[in-house]
C-alpha cells in the first residue's frame, strides 16, 4: 500500500470510486476537479498494485484555525484492512502541518463503521444535521477533533513504540 498526494490525473479513478461508494449523492466531476485544484484543499490517494483503491480530502485554508475532512473512501473490496485509518491519519498530519486547531467532519448516521473509526481516533459528536444526505434523507452526525489532543496521544504512542525496540 502506498499513499501520495492526489493530482488532476487521478480524477477518473477518484470519480469511479466516488460513484461506486456514494451512488445516490456522489460529487460531480467538476466539483472534484475544483477540490483537487484548490489551494484550500489537500487530497491523498492510496494505491495497490498500480490501482487507485482509496482517496481522502481535507479542506484547510492556510491560516485558519479549523479544517473539514471532506471525504474518505476505500473501494469495497479493500475495506477492513486499516487503509481508511491510514488515510485519516494522513489528513490529520496535513492539518497539523497547516497549524489547524480543530478538525470537523460529517458522517452518515447509517454508517456505524465510519463513526467507530472516527471515535477511535478521538472525534466526538457535537451535533446532527437532520436529513443532510439527499436524496436518502439520512442525518449527518457532526464530529469534532481537538487536534492537539490527537497529536499528544500519537506522540505518546510513537514514544511507547520506540521504547519497545
Amino acid at each position: 500500500m502506498s499513499t501520495r498526494p492526489a493530482t488532476a490525473e487521478d480524477l477518473d479513478g477518484i470519480m469511479a470510486l466516488e460513484r461506486a461508494s456514494f451512488p445516490t449523492d456522489a460529487w460531480s466531476d467538476a466539483m472534484m476537479r475544483e477540490e483537487l485544484a484548490s489551494a484550500h484543499g489537500w487530497y491523498v490517494v492510496v494505491e495497490e498494485g498500480g490501482r487507485l483503491i482509496g482517496y481522502a480530502g481535507l479542506r484547510a485554508p492556510r491560516g485558519a484555525a479549523d479544517a473539514d475532512i471532506q471525504t474518505i473512501t476505500i473501494s469495497s473490496g479493500a475495506r477492513g484492512h486499516g487503509r481508511g485509518r491510514a488515510l485519516l491519519r494522513e489528513l490529520l498530519g496535513e492539518a497539523e502541518r497547516r497549524g489547524i486547531r480543530d478538525v470537523f467532519l460529517e458522517v452518515r448516521a447509517d454508517n456505524p463503521v465510519a463513526q467507530a473509526l472516527y471515535a477511535s481516533e478521538g472525534f466526538a459528536e457535537v451535533g446532527r444535521r437532520p436529513r443532510y444526505y439527499q436524496p436518502d434523507g439520512v442525518d449527518a452526525i457532526v464530529m469534532k477533533l481537538v487536534l492537539s489532543g490527537w497529536i499528544a496521544r500519537h506522540s505518546v504512542d510513537a514514544a511507547d513504540a520506540g521504547a519497545c525496540t
